[in-house]
């Protein structure tokens, strides 16, 4: 019996240690609250790259240097001139500026050629004038002036009277200059011969007058050259 009251009392005390202290004291169990976690997210770390800035390095190019090969040793024959690279111009033709003379009241004047001779031995022994008119129903009359003027000195001579020009089409006049009609022939040698032209109408009023045309004719000397001769030596028969 006392056997089964120790077995009895060990058991309740068993049991009372493993309940707990509340339900062996008889008092309601209170449930405690399991703990909760808020995961608050954050925001990520920003990485900003970082970007390494370039560098150039200019390396100058020398032009007109003498370089060694890459050969070790190089003998002086061995170097390498490069020459200065030279851009050619376009050639250029020279333009000779031709002072323009004024012709009032004409369409155009030309001469036959640009120089003729004295005497008659060397050809062109005359010079052709050629005037066409700006107004040909108004213009009857076309005169021709004309003087010396020095290559060397500049001087010139006296204007020879007025020369009437011919008429041969409607606006068209023309005129053959020779030596003789001009003043001071005899003291001018290789001289240019300058001109002037004034047309007129039927009353002799002046309708135009073209400004000097001054090296563009020229009065030359006649310089013959002496054609040798054969000279015949007669043969002497000996008897």
């Amino acid at each position: 019996m006392k056997k089964i009251s120790v077995f009895l009392i060990c058991a309740v005390l068993l049991s009372a240690c493993s309940m707990p202290l509340a339900q062996f004291l008889g008092r309601p169990a209170t449930s405690t609250p399991a703990p909760t976690f808020t995961n608050t997210p954050t925001d990520m770390p920003t990485f900003t790259p970082t970007v390494p800035t370039p560098t150039f390095t200019v390396t100058p190019t020398l032009v007109g240097q003498k370089k060694k090969t890459s050969t070790p040793n190089a003998s002086p024959t061995q170097l390498i001139f490069t020459p200065l690279s030279v851009t050619s111009l376009p050639s250029t033709t020279p333009v000779v500026l031709v002072t323009q003379v004024k012709m009032p009241g004409f369409f155009s004047i030309s001469v036959s050629d640009e120089v003729f001779y004295k005497g008659t031995e060397c050809l062109p022994v005359s010079v052709k004038f050629t005037a066409q008119v700006a107004d040909p129903e108004k213009v009857a009359f076309v005169l021709l002036f004309v003087r010396f003027k020095s290559k060397q000195t500049g001087v010139t001579s006296e204007w020879t009277d007025s020369i009437l020009m011919q008429s041969i089409s409607v606006g068209t006049f023309t005129h053959d200059l020779v030596p003789l009609e001009m003043k001071g022939r005899d003291y001018f040698e290789n001289a240019w011969v300058q001109y002037q032209l004034v047309a007129q109408d039927s009353n002799s009023k002046e309708l135009g007058r073209t400004d000097v045309f001054s090296e563009r004719l020229t009065l030359l000397e006649c310089v013959l050259t002496p054609v040798p001769t054969a000279s015949v030596t007669p043969t002497v028969l000996v008897p």
